[in-house]
């Protein structure tokens, strides 16, 4: 038997939502429902700051990061002021969170080059925000999308595990949920899609045992092992 043609090994080889697009629609709308004002629990006061906390929440919780930059934005709010406030005081404010000397380092060095290449101001690409020392793919969409307001979507821990259970979006790697989710989601929930998802994986769609019993999807999610 005669091997597939190119384009047929192509459409096979692309990923598909478990989820008609009938469910899909009602999966945004219930957890829109839920949660009418999403929006990330990372504090931040300005692009820049925004930037940072991203960054240092890698490997870390929001609630951790907020505690430890609570006195660090009080003081340096601005890629002047972290650049003035230098390395070893970086990291005296967030020696709390994980790859604290790193992260510090990352830090001045990303606000170095906003100053340098970008004249001041975050830049609002992707292609440019991953030129930042210690941000990449997922960080650049969370400020794309929080500060920017761009339909972005980053595949945290929690998205990627939301997605696939349901069959929202299944994938084996980060990317590829990623491109299944800004496929098949509707337009007028692509900019609130991060956070809800994010959000339902925090708090319901649990690792260890989802609270499948409080879940605003449960009827929807394509998830066998259901809890009680």
């Amino acid at each position: 038997m005669p091997d597939a043609k190119p384009s047929q090994r192509k459409r096979k080889s692309i990923p598909r939502s478990r989820l008609n697009k009938d469910e899909i629609f009602r999966l945004y709308s219930a957890l829109a429902e839920d949660r009418p004002d999403p929006k990330t629990e990372l504090e931040f006061v300005n692009p820049f700051t925004l930037v940072v906390a991203v960054a240092l929440s890698a490997q870390a919780t929001d609630v951790g990061v907020n505690k430890a930059t609570r006195k660090l934005f009080a003081i340096a709010d601005t890629p002047e002021k972290m650049v003035a406030l230098g390395e070893e005081g970086v990291a005296e404010h967030i020696r709390t969170i994980g790859l604290w000397r790193n992260k510090a380092r990352n830090v001045v060095a990303l606000s170095k080059m906003i100053l340098e290449d970008f004249g001041g101001d975050v830049p609002q690409s992707r292609d440019d925000l991953v030129k930042l020392p210690g941000v990449g793919r997922k960080t650049a969409n969370v400020v794309m999308n929080e500060a920017f307001g761009h339909p972005t979507v980053a595949v945290d821990t929690h998205i990627f595990r939301v997605s696939n259970r349901t069959g929202l979006a299944p994938g084996k790697t980060p990317d590829h949920v990623e491109a299944l989710l800004e496929r098949v989601t509707p337009d007028m929930f692509l900019k609130g899609a991060h956070h809800w998802l994010i959000l339902h994986g925090r708090y319901v769609c649990v690792a260890r045992k989802p609270k499948c019993a409080r879940c605003t999807i449960h009827e929807i999610c394509k998830f066998k092992e259901k809890t009680a």
